[in-house]
Protein backbone atom coordinates (compact mmCIF):
# COMPACT_ATOMS: atom_id res chain seq x y z
CA UNK A 1 0.00 0.00 0.00
CA UNK A 2 1.20 3.15 -1.22
CA UNK A 3 0.21 6.02 1.99
CA UNK A 4 0.79 10.10 1.88
CA UNK A 5 1.55 11.13 4.90
CA UNK A 6 1.76 15.40 6.44
CA UNK A 7 2.71 15.80 9.97
CA UNK A 8 5.26 12.56 8.58
CA UNK A 9 8.16 13.95 10.85
CA UNK A 10 5.76 14.99 13.82
CA UNK A 11 5.08 13.30 16.91
CA UNK A 12 2.67 10.83 15.90
CA UNK A 13 3.73 10.80 11.87
CA UNK A 14 7.08 9.70 12.92
CA UNK A 15 6.11 6.64 15.11
CA UNK A 16 2.84 6.08 11.94
CA UNK A 17 6.04 5.60 9.51
CA UNK A 18 7.86 3.11 11.19
CA UNK A 19 4.43 1.29 11.56
CA UNK A 20 3.92 1.42 8.26
CA UNK A 21 7.30 0.98 6.91
CA UNK A 22 7.52 -2.23 9.03
CA UNK A 23 4.54 -3.65 7.77
CA UNK A 24 5.49 -3.69 4.21
CA UNK A 25 3.65 -0.04 3.00
CA UNK A 26 5.65 2.21 0.74
CA UNK A 27 5.25 5.99 2.61
CA UNK A 28 5.41 9.08 0.45
CA UNK A 29 5.86 12.25 3.56
CA UNK A 30 3.82 16.02 2.16
CA UNK A 31 5.71 18.76 3.88
CA UNK A 32 6.46 22.32 3.44
CA UNK A 33 10.60 21.59 3.71
CA UNK A 34 10.81 18.22 1.55
CA UNK A 35 12.38 18.70 -1.67
CA UNK A 36 10.18 17.21 -4.25
CA UNK A 37 11.18 13.23 -4.87
CA UNK A 38 10.18 9.59 -4.91
CA UNK A 39 9.47 9.47 -1.26
CA UNK A 40 8.58 12.96 -0.74
CA UNK A 41 6.16 15.49 -1.97
CA UNK A 42 6.82 19.46 -1.13
CA UNK A 43 3.53 21.73 -0.44
CA UNK A 44 2.54 25.61 1.32
CA UNK A 45 -1.33 25.18 2.77
CA UNK A 46 -1.09 29.07 3.37
CA UNK A 47 -0.59 29.87 -0.22
CA UNK A 48 -2.28 26.99 -1.74
CA UNK A 49 0.23 24.90 -3.14
CA UNK A 50 0.27 21.42 -3.83
CA UNK A 51 0.82 19.62 -7.46
CA UNK A 52 -2.00 17.56 -7.54
CA UNK A 53 -0.33 15.21 -9.96
CA UNK A 54 2.22 14.89 -7.23
CA UNK A 55 -0.51 12.43 -5.51
CA UNK A 56 -1.54 10.44 -8.21
CA UNK A 57 -1.10 6.76 -7.17
CA UNK A 58 -1.64 6.51 -3.73
CA UNK A 59 -3.63 3.98 -2.21
CA UNK A 60 -4.32 6.05 0.80
CA UNK A 61 -3.61 9.41 2.99
CA UNK A 62 -3.05 10.32 6.58
CA UNK A 63 -3.41 13.93 7.47
CA UNK A 64 -1.78 15.01 10.37
CA UNK A 65 -0.38 18.24 9.99
CA UNK A 66 -1.42 21.25 11.90
CA UNK A 67 0.01 23.89 14.36
CA UNK A 68 -0.11 22.94 17.84
CA UNK A 69 -3.04 24.12 20.21
CA UNK A 70 -0.50 24.13 22.92
CA UNK A 71 2.72 25.83 21.77
CA UNK A 72 1.97 29.06 23.84
CA UNK A 73 -1.11 31.81 25.14
CA UNK A 74 -4.04 32.01 22.64
CA UNK A 75 -3.58 35.40 21.07
CA UNK A 76 -5.36 36.65 18.21
CA UNK A 77 -2.79 36.03 16.12
CA UNK A 78 -1.99 32.44 17.62
CA UNK A 79 -5.89 31.09 17.13
CA UNK A 80 -5.40 32.59 13.44
CA UNK A 81 -2.46 29.83 13.07
CA UNK A 82 -4.05 27.33 14.66
CA UNK A 83 -7.50 27.58 12.72
CA UNK A 84 -5.54 28.18 9.30
CA UNK A 85 -2.81 25.48 9.45
CA UNK A 86 -6.00 22.71 9.79
CA UNK A 87 -8.61 24.38 7.62
CA UNK A 88 -6.49 25.27 4.88
CA UNK A 89 -4.42 22.56 4.88
CA UNK A 90 -7.42 19.91 4.82
CA UNK A 91 -9.57 21.84 2.04
CA UNK A 92 -6.07 22.09 -0.08
CA UNK A 93 -5.85 18.26 0.39
CA UNK A 94 -9.30 16.79 0.07
CA UNK A 95 -10.14 19.45 -2.88
CA UNK A 96 -6.41 18.19 -4.70
CA UNK A 97 -7.44 13.68 -4.13
CA UNK A 98 -10.91 15.42 -5.55
CA UNK A 99 -9.02 16.15 -8.69
CA UNK A 100 -7.29 13.60 -9.47
CA UNK A 101 -8.17 10.74 -12.45
CA UNK A 102 -7.34 7.75 -9.77
CA UNK A 103 -8.07 9.04 -6.44
CA UNK A 104 -6.86 7.10 -2.64
CA UNK A 105 -9.69 4.89 -1.28
CA UNK A 106 -9.31 6.42 2.13
CA UNK A 107 -8.29 9.24 3.57
CA UNK A 108 -7.57 9.48 7.32
CA UNK A 109 -7.88 12.54 8.77
CA UNK A 110 -7.34 14.16 12.14
CA UNK A 111 -9.59 15.75 14.07
CA UNK A 112 -9.49 16.00 17.91
CA UNK A 113 -11.93 15.63 20.81
CA UNK A 114 -11.74 19.19 21.45
CA UNK A 115 -15.10 19.06 19.19
CA UNK A 116 -17.44 17.86 22.07
CA UNK A 117 -16.25 20.92 24.05
CA UNK A 118 -16.17 21.18 28.44
CA UNK A 119 -19.59 19.02 28.98
CA UNK A 120 -18.83 17.69 32.60
CA UNK A 121 -19.49 13.94 33.15
CA UNK A 122 -21.78 13.73 30.27
CA UNK A 123 -20.79 10.37 28.58
CA UNK A 124 -19.90 11.12 24.58
CA UNK A 125 -19.86 9.49 21.48
CA UNK A 126 -19.54 10.23 18.42
CA UNK A 127 -23.38 11.13 17.62
CA UNK A 128 -22.89 13.78 20.53
CA UNK A 129 -23.40 16.97 19.19
CA UNK A 130 -20.37 19.71 18.86
CA UNK A 131 -19.75 21.58 21.87
CA UNK A 132 -19.10 26.07 21.96
CA UNK A 133 -15.97 27.73 21.93
CA UNK A 134 -12.69 28.11 19.81
CA UNK A 135 -11.74 24.63 19.99
CA UNK A 136 -15.06 23.14 18.75
CA UNK A 137 -15.55 25.88 16.07
CA UNK A 138 -12.05 25.08 14.98
CA UNK A 139 -12.66 20.97 14.76
CA UNK A 140 -16.54 21.75 13.18
CA UNK A 141 -14.70 23.65 9.99
CA UNK A 142 -11.53 21.13 10.19
CA UNK A 143 -13.87 18.37 9.61
CA UNK A 144 -15.97 20.39 6.90
CA UNK A 145 -12.65 20.82 5.20
CA UNK A 146 -12.39 17.27 4.17
CA UNK A 147 -15.87 16.96 2.40
CA UNK A 148 -14.55 17.61 -1.23
CA UNK A 149 -12.76 14.01 -0.68
CA UNK A 150 -15.86 12.74 0.89
CA UNK A 151 -17.89 13.73 -1.87
CA UNK A 152 -15.81 12.26 -4.92
CA UNK A 153 -16.21 8.67 -3.29
CA UNK A 154 -13.01 8.48 -1.19
CA UNK A 155 -13.37 6.99 2.11
CA UNK A 156 -13.08 9.98 5.12
CA UNK A 157 -11.93 9.06 8.63
CA UNK A 158 -12.05 11.94 10.44
CA UNK A 159 -10.07 10.73 14.21
CA UNK A 160 -10.79 12.82 16.69
CA UNK A 161 -8.15 12.33 18.88
CA UNK A 162 -7.71 12.95 22.49
CA UNK A 163 -4.80 13.25 25.15
CA UNK A 164 -1.95 11.40 23.26
CA UNK A 165 0.73 9.95 26.34
CA UNK A 166 4.18 8.91 25.93
CA UNK A 167 7.21 9.98 27.54
CA UNK A 168 9.10 11.61 24.66
CA UNK A 169 6.64 14.68 23.49
CA UNK A 170 2.93 15.49 24.19
CA UNK A 171 1.32 16.62 27.34
CA UNK A 172 3.16 13.30 29.23
CA UNK A 173 6.74 14.72 28.55
CA UNK A 174 5.77 18.12 30.08
CA UNK A 175 3.78 16.89 33.02
CA UNK A 176 6.65 14.41 34.21
CA UNK A 177 9.41 16.99 35.27
CA UNK A 178 6.99 18.82 38.44
CA UNK A 179 5.58 14.95 39.11
CA UNK A 180 9.41 13.39 39.27
CA UNK A 181 10.03 16.25 41.79
CA UNK A 182 7.02 15.33 44.16
CA UNK A 183 5.33 18.59 42.77
CA UNK A 184 2.48 17.56 40.61
CA UNK A 185 -0.81 17.38 41.79
CA UNK A 186 -4.39 18.03 40.53
CA UNK A 187 -5.56 20.87 38.30
CA UNK A 188 -8.50 23.30 39.36
CA UNK A 189 -11.15 21.07 41.09
CA UNK A 190 -9.93 17.47 39.44
CA UNK A 191 -13.48 16.84 38.38
CA UNK A 192 -13.04 17.21 34.77
CA UNK A 193 -12.49 14.21 32.46
CA UNK A 194 -9.64 13.85 30.93
CA UNK A 195 -10.49 11.27 27.48
CA UNK A 196 -6.54 9.78 26.36
CA UNK A 197 -4.64 7.21 24.23
CA UNK A 198 -1.22 5.89 24.34
CA UNK A 199 0.80 6.83 21.11
CA UNK A 200 1.44 3.23 19.92
CA UNK A 201 -2.43 3.09 20.11
CA UNK A 202 -3.07 5.81 18.27
CA UNK A 203 -0.68 4.63 15.17
CA UNK A 204 -2.15 1.08 15.58
CA UNK A 205 -5.92 3.15 15.27
CA UNK A 206 -4.66 4.68 12.02
CA UNK A 207 -3.37 1.76 10.19
CA UNK A 208 -6.58 0.04 11.71
CA UNK A 209 -8.44 3.25 9.88
CA UNK A 210 -6.41 2.79 6.56
CA UNK A 211 -7.43 -1.38 6.42
CA UNK A 212 -11.20 -1.40 8.15
CA UNK A 213 -13.38 -0.53 4.78
CA UNK A 214 -16.41 0.18 6.73
CA UNK A 215 -15.16 2.33 9.13
CA UNK A 216 -16.13 6.02 7.66
CA UNK A 217 -16.95 9.55 9.36
CA UNK A 218 -16.45 10.62 12.84
CA UNK A 219 -14.01 8.26 15.35
CA UNK A 220 -13.47 8.73 18.74
CA UNK A 221 -9.71 7.56 18.87
CA UNK A 222 -9.28 7.45 22.61
CA UNK A 223 -8.88 4.43 25.53
CA UNK A 224 -12.35 3.13 26.80
CA UNK A 225 -11.68 4.38 29.96
CA UNK A 226 -11.30 8.44 30.56
CA UNK A 227 -10.69 9.27 33.65
CA UNK A 228 -10.99 12.75 35.93
CA UNK A 229 -7.59 14.74 36.21
CA UNK A 230 -7.69 13.95 40.05
CA UNK A 231 -7.69 10.14 39.10
CA UNK A 232 -4.90 10.87 36.50
CA UNK A 233 -2.78 12.81 38.77
CA UNK A 234 -2.88 10.07 41.57
CA UNK A 235 -2.25 6.93 39.06
CA UNK A 236 0.87 8.98 37.89
CA UNK A 237 1.94 9.88 40.69
CA UNK A 238 1.66 6.68 41.99
CA UNK A 239 3.42 4.83 38.74
CA UNK A 240 6.24 7.33 39.34
CA UNK A 241 6.50 6.75 43.31
CA UNK A 242 5.95 10.51 43.97
CA UNK A 243 3.70 12.22 46.26
CA UNK A 244 0.91 14.39 44.34
CA UNK A 245 -0.18 17.21 47.07
CA UNK A 246 0.45 20.27 45.29
CA UNK A 247 -2.47 21.94 43.21
CA UNK A 248 -3.11 24.06 40.59
CA UNK A 249 -5.91 26.43 41.34
CA UNK A 250 -8.51 27.31 38.45
CA UNK A 251 -7.38 30.85 38.77
CA UNK A 252 -3.28 30.10 38.85
CA UNK A 253 -3.98 27.92 35.66
CA UNK A 254 -5.85 30.72 34.10
CA UNK A 255 -3.79 33.44 35.19
CA UNK A 256 -0.30 31.02 33.33
CA UNK A 257 -2.40 29.69 30.32
CA UNK A 258 -5.08 32.34 29.35
CA UNK A 259 -8.06 31.23 27.67
CA UNK A 260 -6.51 27.96 26.65
CA UNK A 261 -6.65 26.95 30.42
CA UNK A 262 -10.41 26.75 29.83
CA UNK A 263 -10.38 25.05 27.09
CA UNK A 264 -7.55 22.31 27.46
CA UNK A 265 -7.10 21.97 31.09
CA UNK A 266 -9.90 22.61 32.89
CA UNK A 267 -12.54 21.20 30.25
CA UNK A 268 -13.90 18.27 30.61
CA UNK A 269 -14.56 15.76 27.75
CA UNK A 270 -15.79 11.46 28.86
CA UNK A 271 -15.56 10.65 25.27
CA UNK A 272 -15.75 7.05 24.30
CA UNK A 273 -14.72 5.34 20.95
CA UNK A 274 -18.21 3.29 20.17
CA UNK A 275 -16.95 3.12 16.82
CA UNK A 276 -13.69 1.68 17.12
CA UNK A 277 -14.91 -0.79 19.26
CA UNK A 278 -17.82 -1.63 16.63
CA UNK A 279 -15.07 -2.00 14.45
CA UNK A 280 -13.39 -4.73 16.24
CA UNK A 281 -10.17 -2.69 17.17
CA UNK A 282 -8.44 -4.25 20.28
CA UNK A 283 -6.78 -1.42 22.49
CA UNK A 284 -2.98 -2.49 23.61
CA UNK A 285 -3.52 -0.42 26.69
CA UNK A 286 -7.02 0.50 27.60
CA UNK A 287 -6.57 0.94 31.56
CA UNK A 288 -4.51 4.04 32.23
CA UNK A 289 -1.55 2.71 34.75
CA UNK A 290 -1.16 -0.32 32.60
CA UNK A 291 -0.78 2.36 29.72
CA UNK A 292 1.47 4.21 32.12
CA UNK A 293 3.88 1.44 33.39
CA UNK A 294 4.40 0.88 29.93
CA UNK A 295 5.21 4.16 28.50
CA UNK A 296 7.57 4.76 31.42
CA UNK A 297 8.80 1.74 32.17
CA UNK A 298 7.87 0.65 35.32
CA UNK A 299 6.77 -2.38 36.84
CA UNK A 300 4.18 -3.45 39.12
CA UNK A 301 4.98 -3.62 42.12
CA UNK A 302 8.34 -1.28 42.10
CA UNK A 303 6.59 2.31 42.84
CA UNK A 304 5.14 2.94 46.29
CA UNK A 305 2.41 5.62 47.28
Amino acid sequence: MKVLITGATGFVGSPLVDLLTQAGDQVVRISRRSAPGKDSIQWNPAAGRLEAASLEGADAVVHLAGESIAAGRWTAAQKARIRDSRVLGTRLLAESLARLSRRPKVLVSASAIGYYGNRGDERLDESSASGTGFLPEVCREWEAAAKPAADCGIRVVQLRIGLVLAPGGGALAKMLPPFQMGVGGIIGDGRQYMSWIALNDLVAVIRHALITGNLAGPVNAVAPQAVTNREFTKTLGHVLGRPTILPMPAFAARLAFGEMADELLLSSARVEPRNLLASRYVFRHPELESALRFLLGRQAGKATR
